[in-house]
């Protein structure tokens, strides 16, 4: 049986216990049995209208409002009338000391007293026997049973406080892990949704570096074709490279979706993938190339390289579809600091600064050069692009060198970096 079930039926058990016994061993009178039964069945209907407050009192739950202070004067009030009949009701007034924490603070101290008081009447065997000297003896039996009750009641009285205390430490607990379930799966939601904004934006950017490139060079090469009905050799050396082109778009593809890195950087490093890459550039756009690595080459994080490989190919790409240049120039430069790529060509420029003013678009470049600044800026590189009409065209991304503690950097123009037998003014990174 349960502790609240055997808690609930105590008080009865008491009267039920007393009850008989006074009416066994007390007045054999009618009017002594009328009183003893009909204060008994009083007291067991206040019980039964009082119980549901003490039982919420024992779970943690404390009654609020006039009801427990009501009930329990009336509880003590029936103890001492019962105590005033028969002393035999000693077996059920000890319920005044339990039931006396339904009242509010120290209160239930006073309730401790008055349930002493009629404990210690019932120990002296009667109202009857408290004169002379006995009222001195019940002064002491008193002091004992309220000492005993009241340092045993501040106890209780404290563990009470403790476990409403706890009580209201767990809901709060419980209401905040509530709230946090619910921001952990707003954040989930919103992490899915930048993952997926990220993903589209990963493959925007490889579609646009792999196949919209490709299918730019292979409507390039067909275009040449046209011009060349006559002659059956350049005719096939373009169709040749159109192919070529359409196969190595189809890998860059499928290792787009895949997520790996391009093709040239699976099997070699950066400054061989560059040399690879740009001599393939230089035989497909039908333009003068030349790469040069200055400094001491250090192995790189493969999301640099990834970044630095994407942002040569979007410089000749550009350079290939807008420049006009007949040499371009790659040079890719390892600091303590900083590693930067440079692409510089000799072709018609633009104006870099109406540029800067009128957004990615104004020259047609729109999405490589945006895409291009994005990927720099969230491996904490940067880009410059340095250009005038009629002079040529500079574009340098700088990166970290992956040393640790490497200060900030930032770029600064007006290095000239050689590139074979000509130079032409690029930015180069400051540390």
């Amino acid at each position: 049986m349960e502790t609240a079930t055997i808690q609930r039926w105590i008080p009865y058990a008491g009267l039920a216990i007393s009850a008989p016994l006074a009416l066994i061993i007390g007045p054999k009178t009618t009017a002594y049995y009328a009183v003893v039964v009909g204060v008994s069945t009083v007291t067991a209907l206040w019980l039964l209208w009082g119980m549901p407050l003490w039982m919420q009192e024992t779970q943690g739950r404390a009654p609020v409002g006039w009801r427990p202070v009501v009930y329990y004067v009336g509880l003590l009030a029936l103890i001492m009338t019962l105590v005033a009949i028969s002393p035999l009701f000693g077996f059920f007034a000890f319920i005044g000391y339990l039931h006396a924490q339904i009242l509010p603070g120290r209160w239930n101290l006073a309730g401790v007293v008055g349930t002493a008081a009629a404990i210690a009447a019932c120990q002296m065997g009667g109202v009857h026997n408290i004169h002379g000297l006995g009222i001195f003896f019940y002064i002491i039996l008193f002091l004992v049973n309220g000492m005993i009750a009241g340092s045993m009641t501040v106890a209780g009285t404290a563990e009470d406080a403790h476990r409403r205390e706890l009580a209201e430490a767990n809901q709060r607990l419980h209401e905040m892990l509530e709230e946090n379930a619910g921001l952990h799966a707003q954040l989930v939601a919103q992490a899915r949704e930048a993952g997926v904004m990220d993903e589209r934006q990963r493959l925007a950017g490889e579609i646009h570096d792999t196949i919209a490139q490709g299918l730019t060079g292979i409507v390039r090469q067909l275009e040449v074709v046209e011009r060349f009905d006559e002659d059956a050799q350049k005719r096939q050396h373009h169709l040749d490279l159109a192919r070529e082109l359409a196969r190595e778009s189809l890998a860059e593809a499928r290792r787009s979706v895949q997520a790996l890195r391009p093709g040239p950087l699976a099997a070699a490093q950066l400054p061989e993938a560059l040399t690879e890459l740009t001599a393939a550039w230089s035989r497909t756009a039908g333009i003068d190339a030349r790469v040069e690595v200055s400094g001491e080459a250090v192995a790189l994080p493969p999301e640099v390289e990834v970044v630095l490989f994407r942002a040569a190919q979007e410089a000749l790409a550009n350079a290939d579809k807008y420049s006009g240049a007949a040499r371009v120039g790659v040079t890719l430069s390892y600091t303590p600091d900083v590693v930067v790529l440079d692409v510089v060509d000799d072709g018609s420029g633009f104006d870099s600064a109406g540029l800067a003013a009128a957004g990615p678009s104004a020259n047609g470049t729109g999405y490589g050069l945006a895409a291009m600044r994005s990927r720099l800026g969230q491996i904490g590189g940067t880009l410059t692009i340095e250009s005038e009409p009629g002079d040529g065209t500079a574009i340098s991304a700088a990166v970290p060198a992956p040393a640790p503690g490497c200060p900030v950097f930032g770029v600064t123009p007006g290095t000239m970096v050689a590139t074979g037998a000509w130079a032409a003014p690029v930015a180069t990174a400051a540390g």
